[in-house]
């Protein structure tokens, strides 16, 4: 059965632009995404993310606001309200 609470999945894919060490950008996302708690599930291409609405999007605020200051990036993001719990 479903938590009570809203769940959200989220495929996040994180891309250096322009990068002094592009490997040590990436790792340094996949470490917060680690450290948040959430359950994820890295792959080749992008990180899949699920958990609770509020956490899965602070998360993607608390990445866009480390990696700010440290490299030009995009993220390409795919969120869902479909959160999979029959799995």
């Amino acid at each position: 059965m479903c938590s009570m609470e809203k769940i959200a999945s989220c495929q996040l894919a994180f891309t250096p632009i322009v990068s002094e060490d592009y490997i040590a950008d990436v790792n340094r996302v996949l470490e917060i995404i680690s450290n948040s708690g959430l359950e994820n599930e890295v792959g080749v291409l992008s990180t899949f993310v699920r958990g609770e609405k509020n956490r899965v999007l602070k998360l993607i605020a608390d990445i866009y606001e480390e990696m700010d200051g440290i490299t030009n990036f995009s993220m390409d993001i795919k969120i869902s309200n479909i959160c999979g719990c029959g799995k």
